[in-house]
Order: structure tokens, then sequence, then C-alpha cells
């Protein structure tokens, strides 16, 4: 007997299609189409084929942004992930203060990021802010708009503020996973604390640790708002991360053909650096099991 095939799911995918068209596939192909050409105004385009990509590839601008990029993304991964883990497994396991813990971790990320990088502009001058005037009481010399050390200092700061409580609630998400009986058979084995979370806790929190590594670097790698609102991407080029240099080259200098090719291959970075991630991790948890 021949099985009859319904089609009629496609008519309820249909409009998720249609949004997904208009948010992400034209514009992605209007920059495609402005990084291989040029205009002299008026709405005249002519070819220019993959000249754009070839100055971006020779510019001293996108290389030092990048480098900046990378060396944020690797701080911010170098700690947040640590201190996550460590915040998650000293969190109670359940009951009250359990709930109250999710809940408390979870504040931070419920706030926009316009708003966390005028908090943390704020919090850090020297004139009214709680962090600059009382550095400056101690006698510490702290100015994140004068200072390349300060700046930087800030803004990771702040992201680690921002987003150590995702990894903390994953993490948790994890431990929460672990059957009694683990633990249960460690202590009959009389384990100690470091072999218990190095062959119980760690492998059963490697899934969720993946998803956590992929959404923090993707997320720091794509960061704007924070950092702009807080340094401008100073002092001079310090803070100038990759998204920051995009949009004053976009915006700023109204280069349109080298910013979309600019965006081409920032998200193609993106987007291997994701795969070689997301490749390395599902290698080693399979080893694990």
């Amino acid at each position: 007997m021949e099985k009859t095939v319904n089609q009629k799911a496609w008519f309820l995918v249909l409009p998720v299609l249609l949004l997904v068209a208009f948010s992400a596939v034209i514009p992605l192909m209007t920059v495609v189409n402005y990084s291989v050409q040029d205009t002299f105004g008026n709405n005249q385009f002519f070819w220019a084929g993959l000249g754009w990509f070839e100055k971006m590839l020779r510019s001293e601008r996108m290389w030092d942004a990048l480098g900046r990029q990378l060396m944020f993304s690797g701080i911010i991964l170098a700690i947040e992930i640590p201190l996550g883990i460590f915040v998650a497994l000293n969190m109670p396991k359940s009951g009250f203060w359990s709930s109250f813990c999710l809940v408390l971790m979870s504040l931070p990320l419920l706030i926009p990021w316009n708003v966390v990088g005028t908090i943390w502009q704020i919090f850090g001058r020297v004139d009214i802010g709680l962090l600059g005037y009382t550095l400056d009481a101690l006698g510490i010399n702290y100015n994140y708009t004068q200072d390349i050390l300060a700046a930087w200092v800030t803004i990771i700061v702040m992201d680690v503020w921002h987003w150590t409580s995702l990894v903390a609630l994953l993490a948790f998400a994890g431990l929460k996973s672990i059957p009694d009986a683990y633990y249960q058979a460690a202590k009959i084995d009389q384990a100690s604390r470091w072999k218990v979370f190095r062959f119980i806790e760690l492998p059963k929190m490697m899934g969720v640790l993946m998803i956590a590594i992929l959404l923090r670097f993707m997320d720091s790698f794509m960061i704007y708002t924070e950092p702009f609102v807080v340094t401008g991407g100073g002092p001079g080029n310090a803070t100038t991360l990759l998204s920051i240099d995009l949009v004053k080259m976009a915006l700023g200098q109204f280069d349109l053909g080298p910013a979309a090719a600019f965006s081409i291959m920032y998200f193609l970075v993106i987007l291997l650096i994701s795969w070689v991630f997301y490749t390395v991790m599902t290698n080693l948890d399979k080893r694990e099991g």
C-alpha cells in the first residue's frame, strides 16, 4: 500500500519562512550587494568585484580591531566559564534559598544592554560614581576615559557582572541532572571533592558548558552597546572592537562598500570560530562518554 504524504504542514511553516526571509535573508543579500559595488551617489552603482574585500584584508585597522576583539573574547571566556562553574557548585541545590539564588542570578540578564552600559558609565565616574569616587579616595588613579588599562578593566568587569549568571544557571542545570546515586557511590568510595567534580560533575556539565561557551563567545564577539556607551571605543582606539569599528565605518564615514565587505568577513569569522569551538567540544564530549 502506497503511503500518503500530507504536505499541509508547510502552510504552518510558511509564515516563519517569510519572517526569516524579511529579517535575515533579504538584509544579508543587501549587504552582499553593497560589498561588490561602488557608488558616486544618486543611487547609481557600478561593479567593484572583490575590491572591497581585498582592501579590508590589507587594512591594518581591521586586523588591529580583530586582535582587540580576540583578546576581549578570550579574557571573557577565561573568567566567566570557571567563575560560573564555581558559583553553580556553591549554590543551594534545593529549597527556598535555591530559588532565591536562581532569581538573584537571573536579575543581571534582565537588564537591557544600553542600560548596563549607562550603569557602569555612571558607576565608574570619579565625580559621582561609587566605584570611581571610592578608588580616587583610596589614591588609585582610575579614569576609564583616559587610561587604557582602566578602560579595559571596566568593560571586562562589566561583561563579567552581566553575563556570568548565564554560565552559572546553565552549569546549575547540568548539576541538577546528576542522580543522587552518583554522589552516594562516591561517598562510599571515599572520593575526594576534586574527584567528585572531575569524574562526576564535570562530565555531566559538558553538554551545557559547550552551549555556554558557544553563546558567550558569539555574544562577546558581537558586543557593541555596552562598551560603546561606556568608552565609545576609546581612549583613542584602545577599546574599538570589531563591531564598534564597523559601525564607525558604515555610519560615521558612510563607506558602505568597505563596511559591507567588513561585515561579511566579520560574519564568516564568527561562523568559523564557532564551528571550531563546537567541533572541539563535541569531540571532547564523545571522549568523556
